[in-house]
């Protein structure tokens, strides 16, 4: 390997791999001498592994804490960083940049002509400008639409590798039995499930080269289904990006959302029924601004309890999406929602029953308030979930994760589960654009 080219890349167990993977895996210019990991726990301190590394790197690739960076740098002779991650505020990336800057090596972020993979079958993405901004509803809407015009469908999903990276190389879930299978996380459960339910395969994993190649095989149209803001790493044609008016402005604020902005087809404006006319200008200006050609389509996400009644009055804890609340930086969801439009008394506050990493959670970013995120990207931390849930004194549990938690962890008080999904609001509709684009 030459040593001119030593590199090292920024990453949270995502886009990081798939950079490496379809860049400078097989790239005798460059050498990869670590990754850094930030955002997911239980990554660093391990090694990205030579079965996936590739001939180049026979003894993988050590993954370390990003806090060891500019230490880093200097031990391991580094001469460019790659930052790849995402939903993160511009300043942010540059502070990064300007770390690394300062050590010596040169900072880069890798774009679509790079990295984005080319399908032989039609692929629709669904991607945002922001975590927690209704991807998951949206998604569950094309592929509803998708499924309805007769296409054979199957859904890739961004990955979340948080587990033995050789097996979850390319991963393929048709049914329950399968989330078991590859010991998915409650991260995992929440985006596998719903397609499941409604009968599509879903493709997940790290080698997405092999994933693409071998979804192929049983698809007419692939549907990426995409992670936190991240762009799509595979070349869409049809590109859907949904915003959220709760977080006016963020569209143009945060990487690589507003990437993903510029380059939509068509931008979904989510929550219009919950939001302040003036937030949803906001973000109506700014799409007009970056990317005066795209469809817009706007949307609501209306919620379903199974017994509205029985919320009332009640003391009640709301457990929140987990990775909505924590680096997507909201501070409510559909839980508390519904908690006060059924009008419970209170909203109970878990965090002086917090454990473990649950407690460290709250500690990390405790911006959530009163509302407990549903952390589970291990059997640990899903036990301390348990335990943190049963330990707060309350009298029901409002569970508006986008799986039924009850699942996976056992509540020993009443519940009820909040569903939501999306409904568009006036013309075009998701259903028109799409079958403008399968004319």
């Amino acid at each position: 390997m030459k040593t001119e080219g030593r590199v090292l890349i920024m990453g949270a167990a995502g886009r990081d791999f798939h950079n490496f993977n379809v860049y400078f895996r097989e790239n005798p210019d460059y050498e990869v001498v670590a990754f850094t990991a930030t955002q997911i726990p239980n990554i660093a301190g391990r090694t990205y592994p030579s079965e996936l590394a590739g001939r180049l790197y026979p003894a993988g690739i050590p993954i370390y804490p990003e806090s060891e960076l500019v230490s880093l740098i200097r031990e391991l002779k580094v001469d460019e960083v790659i930052f790849a991650y995402s939903d993160v505020q511009h300043e942010y990336v540059m502070h990064k940049a300007s770390q690394v800057l300062a050590a010596g090596p040169d900072f880069r972020l890798m774009g679509a002509k790079e990295t984005m993979l080319q399908s032989k079958v039609p692929v629709v993405s669904v991607c945002a400008v922001r975590t927690g901004a209704g991807k998951s509803q949206t998604t569950r809407r094309v592929s509803d639409i998708l499924r309805k015009m007769g296409k054979k469908l199957v859904v890739v999903r961004h990955p979340m590798p948080y587990g033995d990276l050789v097996k979850q190389a390319c991963e393929r879930f048709a049914t329950y039995e399968d989330l078991d299978k590859y010991e998915c996380t409650i991260e995992e459960r929440e985006e596998y499930e719903p397609h499941l339910e409604r009968g599509s395969i879903v493709y997940a994993g790290v080698d997405y080269e092999r994933i693409l190649r071998q979804a192929e095989q049983e698809a007419e149209v692939i549907l990426w289904d995409g992670g936190n803001n991240d762009l799509p790493f595979y070349k869409p044609d049809l590109h859907i990006v949904v915003t959220d008016p709760h977080r006016a402005g963020h569209e143009l604020r945060y990487h690589p959302g507003e990437a993903n902005l510029r380059m939509a087809d068509v931008v979904v404006i989510n929550k219009i029924d919950t939001s302040e006319p003036g937030k949803m200008e906001i973000v109506r200006g700014n799409i007009t601004d970056v990317n005066p050609g795209a469809i817009v389509v706007d949307a609501a996400s209306p919620i379903f309890v199974d017994d509205p009644l029985a919320i009332r009055g009640k003391r009640v804890l709301v457990i929140e999406d987990g990775p909505t609340l924590t680096h997507g930086e909201m501070a409510y969801g559909a839980g508390l929602v519904a908690a006060r439009r059924f009008c419970a008394a209170e909203i109970v506050d878990p965090r002086p029953y917090a454990v473990g990493s649950i407690a460290e959670t709250f500690h990390k970013y405790p911006n959530t308030g009163p509302i407990l995120p549903a952390m589970g990207y291990g059997a640990q931390q899903v036990c301390e979930l348990g335990e943190t849930i049963n330990a707060t004194p309350c009298d029901m549990v409002i569970v508006a994760t986008p799986i039924d938690l009850r699942r996976v962890v056992e509540i020993n008080r009443p519940s009820q589960r909040v569903r939501y999904e999306l409904q568009e609001i006036g013309i075009p509709t998701l259903q028109d654009v799409i079958a403008k684009a399968f004319a």
